[in-house]
């Protein structure tokens, strides 16, 4: 019998079959989930954050809200607590550094929580997936939804580190109110930057953002602190913090109102945000602290004051043009005084303050020594007729007493031997902007006040003599000013002659504040009061007065606002000295002096006959050291200056100068009758 044989299905082949075809399957659907997670349309990842304007060392003097009125300060990883950052991932999201956006242990969970206990009973969204809700302004409640953050977590994963993801949700977590990102939550209740947090606080900053608006510390403190409490509890529970951390942080208490952002040196910061308002942040050379003593002094000033009186201030470092503070009113609010208008920026009448340019540019130009004898006796100059503040006249006076009595008929006869385009011009290359009545030219009234100057412009004069005789580039920003080069404003010797004079200057009563030289000055009418002053290294000006223009009975820059200045100078520390004379200056008595600078004689009318320098021309540049000096017309004997010092007394025309030096040297030759001319050269 022959038995048919029945063959068996091959069943390890089958199988491999059937493997292929999972394999291919599940290939095919995470290829197909890859293109479809690839494909997923992200919302813009770019932030809209407040413009910030910041100190020297990056404290936080001012910042604005973004366009819809929210505060979105940018904080980097670096620039927040990391106690607060381990405590967020541990609480929101324990293994987000490990999963790939959405976390299927968590998810699991949450649904099987949910469908045992008929509600949600804890969530499963990542950190990924909040910045998803967030970045699309997304619920948190349907499904779709949930859906769509799970997708768009997954595809932020793919294009973002997990440090960006991470700042994402730094800069857009809501924090009640209008209050986005931790930088700004922390400023608004705790008053500070979020780089150092005690425990509580940064547990404080883990709670909000769950439930905003019902755990607001200013709204709902009780539900803030039950909040907060719960995140220390869990936080001892995963071994983040210790028992007795913990104990000590609950004893800590909550917020209850909400700290208003900082304002500090408000107007400097609106004028840089008009300047620039695209830049993002605004880096400055403020010091916040002194602007926030300043700032104290200036409420301190006005609240005894006058009605309405108001007062500006401003600090800079002549060595460098760096402003230290900058305060344009004693409160930044449409008050009676006008808070909101910066005095720093307008113009003013300068009163007397001027006086000490004038005498610099007439030393420089050999007009004048501090120890000229200068007549202060009635004058006519055709047809004005300035007198002294007080009605007196002195006869005769040293220059230097001219200058600390801050005499107006000296200060004019000098103005006009020099020339009034002269003191114009210097103004100009100090950086200043003077202001003149439309169509009118300047005449010698300016001495005295009759121009508009701001407290800017006088800071940049006083600065240019401060620091040695050249312009200051008198700046708020750390870089310096587009294409500014150094000008001088006159001779080192020149300069350090008008700071030993004003560091002389008469204290109002009970100062003292040696080393600093200052000059005050009052406009007609009493409407403006001033103090400039400046020691080794800073440089300080005052204004006051009222923002309106109205005079202020009795005002004067004296009584008024040398005081105020002082005052600041005690707030910067101690004084820096004065620099030593330069090597080529002049320090003799009257009776020492050359003849013709013995007494200051004005020229009445021009003189055809007056010494003229024929060798060398102005503005030549000359090799060597050394100098052949030729000098026509005038009157025999000639003294020549270098710079202020005597080089040369001869009657000849013509004599050698040696050991001047390379560098720019003022030349100025006067004859017997005091009559003079100028010439600036440079040797090289």
């Amino acid at each position: 019998m022959t038995r048919t044989r029945t063959r068996r299905p091959r069943t390890g082949a089958g199988w491999l079959v059937a493997l292929a075809l999972v394999l291919w399957a599940t290939a095919a659907a995470r290829d197909a989930f890859d293109r479809w997670i690839d494909a997923t349309v992200l919302p813009p990842l770019a932030t809209t954050y407040s413009t910030e304007v910041l100190a020297r060392d990056g404290t936080l003097l001012r910042a604005y809200t973004v366009d819809d009125g929210r505060w979105r300060l940018a904080a980097t990883l670096t620039e927040v607590d990391p106690g607060y950052i381990d405590m967020l991932v541990r609480y929101e999201d324990k293994r987000f550094w490990n999963h790939g956006g959405v976390d299927l242990r968590a998810m699991t969970r949450a649904v099987y929580q949910a469908v045992r206990n008929g509600g949600i009973v804890s969530g499963g969204s990542t950190l990924t997936m909040q910045v998803a809700r967030l970045l699309e302004d997304s619920g948190t409640g349907a499904w779709q939804g949930k859906l769509r953050q799970m997708r768009v977590a997954l595809a932020l994963e793919r294009v973002l580190t997990k440090e960006q993801i991470l700042s994402l949700y730094l800069d857009r977590a809501p924090f009640g109110g209008n209050l986005e990102g931790v930088r700004a939550a922390s400023y608004a209740w705790f008053g500070r930057p979020p780089a150092r947090l005690t425990e509580a606080e940064a547990a404080l900053l883990v709670a909000i953002p769950q439930a905003p608006e019902s755990r607001r510390p200013d709204r709902h403190p009780q539900a803030a602190h039950a909040a907060r409490d719960r995140v220390l509890a869990r936080m001892v529970r995963d071994g983040i913090l210790t028992g007795d951390a913990a104990r000590a942080a609950l004893t800590e208490p909550s917020p209850a109102v909400r700290r208003p952002f900082p304002l500090l040196a408000p107007h400097l910061a609106d004028r840089l945000l008009i300047g620039d308002p695209l830049a993002p942040v605004h880096r400055t050379t403020i010091d916040a602290d002194l602007q926030t003593r300043l700032e104290a002094l200036a409420a301190e000033t006005v609240a005894e004051g006058p009605e309405r009186l108001q007062v500006a201030l401003m600090v800079a470092d002549h060595t460098t043009g760096e402003i230290l503070a900058s305060v344009g009113s004693a409160a930044y609010e449409g008050d009676l005084r006008q808070g909101f208008v910066d005095m720093t920026v307008a113009p003013r009448s300068p009163g007397s303050t001027l006086k000490p340019l004038i005498y610099g540019l007439a030393f420089d130009r050999g007009l004048l020594h501090p120890e000229t004898l200068i007549a202060d006796r009635p004058v006519d100059f055709d047809g004005y007729r300035p007198q002294n503040f007080d009605g007196l006249y002195r006869g005769e006076v040293r220059v230097r007493q001219a200058l600390q009595w801050s005499l107006n008929v000296p200060a004019v006869s000098v103005a006009d031997a020099l020339g009034v385009p002269h003191l114009m011009a210097a103004l100009r290359r100090a950086g200043a902007e003077p202001r003149l009545p439309r169509g009118e030219a300047p005449g010698l009234a300016v001495i005295l006040g009759g121009l508009g100057m701001t407290l800017t412009d006088l800071m940049e004069t006083y600065g240019g003599i401060a620091n040695g005789g050249r312009a200051i580039d008198l700046r708020a920003r750390p870089e310096r000013s587009e294409g500014w080069r150094p000008a001088r404003l006159m001779a080192d010797t020149a300069a350090w002659q008008v700071a030993d004079i004003l560091r002389e200057t008469p204290r109002p009563h009970g100062v003292r504040a040696d080393g600093v030289a200052f000059k005050t000055g009052t406009s007609y009418g009493h409407r403006d009061a001033w103090a400039m002053g400046f020691d080794g290294r800073h440089l300080v000006g005052v204004w006051m007065g009222r923002a309106d223009g109205t005079p202020v009975p009795g005002a004067f820059g004296g009584g008024l606002a040398a005081p105020v200045m002082f005052a600041a100078f005690e707030r910067l520390g101690p004084v820096e000295p004065l620099p030593p004379p330069p090597a080529a200056t002049l320090i003799v008595g009257n009776a020492d002096l050359p003849p013709p600078l013995r007494r200051f004689r004005p020229p009445e009318v021009a003189d055809p006959d007056s010494p003229a320098i024929a060798f060398p021309p102005d503005g030549a540049v000359v090799e060597g050291e050394g100098l052949a000096l030729r000098v026509r017309d005038g009157t025999g004997p000639f003294v020549w200056l270098a710079d202020g010092a005597p080089v040369a007394r001869t009657h000849r025309r013509e004599v050698w100068v040696d050991g001047l030096g390379p560098g720019f040297a003022a030349l100025t030759v006067i004859d017997a009758e005091g009559r003079s001319a100028r010439a600036e050269v440079e040797l090289r």
